[in-house]
Order: structure tokens, then C-alpha cells, then sequence
């Protein structure tokens, strides 16, 4: 399609006068990808968990043992001794480092070639048509 439109124009343009054909350039941004790791330090709380767990084990045996016969002893003695096991922690904040991957992007600039114009004069009008060579 397009030679024959080139076609077209240049048995029209042969009685037309001043024909001058432009390209036209553009410039486009081409993105290259690549990864960093980036690590960031972040403080962290001390896990106390360990310590209630461990608080909570004895306070339910010595609950058991306290009240043998009373009901839900075990548990009360649970909830106490996971209480004071996590007051009594001596976990502290610390820093850490955590890292991750990011994708980055390197651009380039390039110039390439978008269209072209042809400009003639024909029976004294002026015509400008697009065309892709």
C-alpha cells in the first residue's frame, strides 16, 4: 500500500513545482533494566514471647498443684505466670538489617526516525502529506 502511494505522489509531484520531501526525527527514552540490593538497619523489639511461654508453663503446674481441686486453677495460674514471665523479660531493642532487590531502570535518550513530509505545489496550491519511507 504504502509503494503505491509513494507512487501516486511521485506521478502527481512530476507537474508539480518545489516538492521537498522532510524526515522527521524523534526522540525516545529507552529504559534498561537492572538490580540493586538495598539494605536498611531498622530497630527492632525483643521478643518477649519466649519468656511469657515459659511463665505461663510454671504458673499453670503451680496453679495446678496450689488448688488441686478447684476448677480453671491451672489456666488463672497460666495467665498470671505469662503475665510476670513477660514483665520480667530482659529482651531489649536492637537494630537489625533487613535487605531487599529493587529493579532500577538505566535510560537511554535516542534519536530515530519517525516520518517523513513531501511538500509541492500543484496548480497553485501548496500540499504537505505524511508518509513512512
Amino acid at each position: 500500500m504504502k509503494y503505491i502511494l509513494i507512487g501516486a505522489i511521485a506521478l502527481f509531484t512530476t507537474t508539480a513545482n518545489a516538492q521537498t520531501v522532510t524526515d522527521v526525527n524523534k526522540q525516545v527514552i529507552i529504559k534498561k533494566p537492572y538490580q540493586v540490593e538495598v539494605c536498611t538497619d531498622r530497630t527492632v523489639s525483643g521478643d518477649r514471647s519466649g519468656d511469657m511461654l515459659k511463665g505461663a508453663i510454671i504458673g499453670g503446674l503451680i496453679g495446678n498443684n496450689v488448688t488441686k481441686n478447684v476448677d480453671n486453677g491451672g489456666a488463672v495460674g497460666a495467665v498470671i505466670g505469662g503475665i510476670i514471665g513477660h514483665n520480667n523479660s530482659q529482651a531489649k531493642a536492637q537494630p537489625a538489617r533487613f535487605c531487599t532487590v529493587e529493579t532500577r531502570y538505566e535510560e537511554e535518550v535516542k534519536t530515530v526516525y519517525s516520518h517523513s513530509i513531501v511538500k509541492f505545489t500543484h496548480n497553485g496550491r501548496q500540499y504537505s502529506l505524511q508518509f513512512q519511507k
